[in-house]
């Protein structure tokens, strides 16, 4: 047992490296010698995130029906800020570790378009056909069934559906929460500040719950073979999932073409989205990229560059990601202030709603049920970028990343839209 500890690995650490590392990291937290600026922040959050995803991956139970080492490494350290373990000083690297860092470029960027560049031609054009049917019937049973825990709990259906479960379907807080509070004030009672503080403790709340279901999720699928492609959206069809390949030769000059490659695309979509600014510019690099891979008009070495790239942030970078949106994102006060039954069990039937209405209908339109109810509902429930990659993590579905932001930013979007034409017509009085 001893010699096995010995020769296994942390991450891309031998164990025996990795061991001094975690010590040296722990010591530098404690006495306040953390390398300043982007450098610490990449050390503390990559050793203590690569440290936490390992003890989670070996944790039995965790490892099967809660995401195992992405649950630890995301609740794991929110649980160190919330119980006052980080010193300050180290919240404060974390924190900007994270806005120096911009996750939602670099590491969003590389997933959506080296996913997207990898994916099979045909399942794309099939998939993005249909993949609107299980996101509509995933708000519906959403809706409906926190409005109902709302009829029963006596807190009313009309208050579950606008100040639950709409912010919480909504995508998040900056493109979801804030317009469509902004969308009650202009045809409710009250102003959008108070509607927005009715809503951002659900909106905090199922994005924890969205997290733990896609580890339940990903536990079904391993109990039940058949519900699931182990990481391919559609039946029948092949999805190039670079993040369970055996990662290609390193070749620098692939790896600077990738990453610049990546750049272009978000710059693109981020020009699209100035042209047309009801389109968030994700959806827009998405957009982009499918049309790049259906027309054929990107080579073969270009994508085969932007897929190296991907590769290489999918290894380095995810244990640091997790750590920064666990201090960063996920905040246990919130979670915690609002642990009344009646309040969870309405979150609870939100994220079980959007669950049950991509899985019933998945069959139908030929997706594997684990994967369609975890893009098409759960990430339409938890809280954006960031949301997507804790909820994908702890599913162990990464490389459905395109989907996810689909769901995220479209279906977002279109929520939006929806608390516009509802408010007025059930929101008379509140």
């Amino acid at each position: 047992m001893g010699n096995q500890l010995k020769n296994s690995s942390v991450g891309f650490f031998p164990m025996k490296y990795f061991l001094v590392l975690l010590v040296l990291t722990v010591l530098g937290i404690m006495t306040g010698t953390s390398c300043e600026g982007f450098l610490g922040g990449f050390v503390v959050c990559t050793v203590l995130g690569l440290f936490m995803m390992y003890i989670g991956d070996a944790l039995p139970i965790v490892n099967t029906y809660f995401g195992g080492g992405s649950f630890i490494a995301l609740f794991g350290s929110a649980a160190l800020v919330y119980f006052g373990v980080f010193p300050e000083a180290t919240i404060g690297l974390v924190s900007d570790f994270c806005k120096n860092m911009d996750y939602n470029g670099w590491l969003v960027g590389a997933l959506i378009c080296g996913s997207i560049l990898a994916m099979d031609r045909k399942l794309l054009l099939r998939a993005g056909i249909l993949y609107f049917i299980p996101i509509v019937l995933g708000i519906a049973c959403a809706f409906g069934m926190c409005g109902l825990v709302g009829a029963l709990t006596g807190y009313g259906w009309r208050e579950a559906i606008l100040f639950i479960a709409l912010p919480i379907m909504g995508g998040g807080t900056a493109a979801g929460a804030v317009p469509t509070a902004a969308t009650y004030g202009m045809s409710m009672t009250k102003d959008s500040a108070y509607y927005l503080s009715l809503m951002m403790p659900a909106v905090v709340m199922g994005n924890a719950l969205a997290i733990v279901v896609a580890g339940l999720l990903n536990g079904v699928g391993l109990k039940f073979p058949k519900t699931t492609g182990n990481g391919k959206l559609m039946k029948k069809e092949d999805i190039i999932a670079a993040a369970s390949e055996k990662m290609s030769q390193i070749d620098f000059g692939a790896l600077g073409r990738g990453f610049v490659l990546t750049g272009i695309f978000y710059t693109l979509g981020k020009m699209c989205a100035l042209a047309v600014p009801g389109i968030h510019y994700y959806a827009w690099t998405i957009i982009l990229c499918a049309v790049c891979k259906i027309s054929g008009i990107v080579p073969e070495q270009v994508q085969e560059d932007v897929k190296q790239w991907y590769q290489l942030v999918m290894k380095i970078g995810i244990p640091a990601i997790l750590i920064t949106i666990g201090v960063v994102y996920v905040d246990l006060d919130v979670v915690i202030a609002n642990l009344n039954l009646g309040f969870v069990l309405m979150v609870l039937a939100t994220l079980i709603g959007c669950v049950i209405g991509p899985w019933l209908i998945a069959g139908i339109l030929g997706f594997n049920k684990v994967e369609i109810a975890m893009t098409a509902g759960l990430c339409m429930a938890n809280m954006g970028g960031s949301g997507d990659v804790a909820t994908l993590g702890a599913g162990k579905r990464m490389e459905l990343m395109p989907f996810a932001q689909i769901s995220s930013r479209i279906g977002g979007a279109l929520i939006i839209v929806l608390a516009s034409i509802i408010a007025p017509i059930i929101g008379a009085g509140l």
